[in-house]
């Protein structure tokens, strides 16, 4: 599989699940290192190298099977595409040489090679699902384990490049689509709560990212001193709690601010049909509106995983990944704009969208 037929599709993580609404998908992250070489930020070419061969020939080795990248091998617009889905970190897209990516076919597991760490393990789940994340993340951990010796500490747990890591090496987000909470004015109180107790909000694609089409991702920053199960409880907690807040939201919305609303959402659906040039952040907003509108029960043309593949097919490499062709941002725009076209007749016709 390349990223051509990639393109096409989109991960399984994207399916529906349980708790849909607000929840889009969980993910759990665990950072490694090999005892035996320096992190990957003060490793040599030699070292990097070794890490690289190292990874080849345990995943050779595995029955599952993987879809390797090699970041020296893959053009800048792969490397991005490669992003936009997920799959790897900004970080690791600006690397080369010894470092690289491995990705189940369904995308739900990816592991990087020599970013901030040796090894970054990466596993998504539709919808709130962190506890299957995690065991999923656990068994590739266990298999690589068997080849490796890890930089573990009795006292502090696994070693990792960045100090806020060190102990479990887990970080584990749940992406949130919050647009009610956003309309009433009531996120930035609600970041700066979740900040005092431990947990971080970022963008849609993560650290460094700001929020994009009302979606954010809550994730725990405390690693050290706290067992995998416990940093999973009280993240899920906090996640339901939110789900509260923005389903509350929602109804002060309908209550108060109906027909505000319902105008709100039926322009977005007149833009998205008819509209000859959207950029990428007017398009995530109209989009967002649009998920709103799914979730309030005012529009059943598509389904939440049809919009949720939207946010990523409209991005700027896959969009000139399926016009096999660089395109400057303007006939970026005019492409988007008309992939959401086609996207909203076929809806309003009653076609099958997949």
């Amino acid at each position: 599989m390349t990223l051509d037929d990639m393109v096409r599709r989109h991960g399984s993580w994207l399916e529906s699940g349980i708790n849909e609404g607000p929840v889009v998908s969980s993910r759990v992250r665990l950072a490694r290192n090999i005892e035996a070489h320096s992190f990957p930020g003060w490793a040599n070419e030699e070292e990097k190298e070794a890490v690289w061969m190292q990874a080849n020939e345990i995943f050779q080795s595995m029955e599952a099977r993987f879809i390797r990248w090699n970041m020296a091998e893959t053009s800048e617009l792969d490397k991005e595409i490669l992003f936009e889905r997920h799959l790897i970190s900004q970080e690791l897209a600006m690397k080369n040489g010894g470092c690289g990516v491995f990705a189940s076919p369904d995308e739900c597991l990816s592991i990087m090679v020599n970013e901030e760490d040796h090894f970054r393990i990466q596993s998504l789940q539709p919808s709130l699902n962190l506890t299957a994340a995690w065991q999923a993340a656990d068994r590739i951990d266990d298999e690589l384990e068997e080849g490796l010796t890890y930089a573990f500490s009795p006292k502090l747990g696994y070693l990792t490049a960045c100090p806020s890591n060190v102990g479990t090496g887990m970080r584990a987000s749940v992406m949130l689509h919050l647009p009610g909470l956003v309309l009433m004015e009531e996120m930035d109180p609600v970041i700066n709560g979740i900040s005092k107790i431990g947990l971080a909000v970022r963008g849609m694609w993560g650290e460094g990212t700001e929020a994009a089409g009302n979606m954010f991702q809550v994730s725990n920053q405390i690693t050290l001193g706290r067992r995998e199960d416990e940093i999973i409880a009280h993240l899920e907690q906090i996640v339901l709690e939110l789900i509260e807040h923005e389903n509350n939201a929602r109804e002060r919305l309908m209550k108060d601010r109906a027909l505000v609303i319902e105008d709100h959402v039926a322009r977005a659906f007149g833009t998205l049909s008819n509209a000859r040039m959207i950029t990428s952040s007017e398009a995530l907003n109209l989009l967002s509106t649009l998920r709103l509108g799914l979730d309030l029960n005012m529009i059943d043309q598509f389904s939440r995983r049809e919009v949720d593949m939207l946010f990523i097919a409209i991005q700027p490499a896959h969009l000139q990944k399926l016009e096999n062709k660089t395109l400057e941002p303007d006939d970026r725009d005019v492409v988007r704009a008309g992939m959401l076209r086609d996207f909203m007749e076929i809806a309003t016709e009653g076609e099958d969208l997949d």
